[in-house]
């Protein structure tokens, strides 16, 4: 029987998104204001957007009880 390969992040979710988001808004303020600037701080906005998903996914209120 095929055994899938499972590993964990060594960084979890909510501190990758985080970085990226601030690398983009980085890049973001290095660029003229245009499509380019406003395509990068829409991905950011995203980023965060995914933070606090996961972070409302994972809170304690949403736990079944047990």
């Amino acid at each position: 029987m095929f055994k899938r390969r499972r590993f964990k992040p060594a960084i979890p979710l909510r501190d990758r998104l985080n970085a990226w988001a601030c690398q983009l808004r980085e890049q973001a303020d290095r660029l003229k204001p245009g499509p380019q600037k406003e395509a990068l701080l829409q991905k950011a906005g995203q980023a965060e957007t995914a933070i606090r998903l996961d972070a409302w996914i994972n809170s304690s209120e949403l736990k079944p009880p047990k």
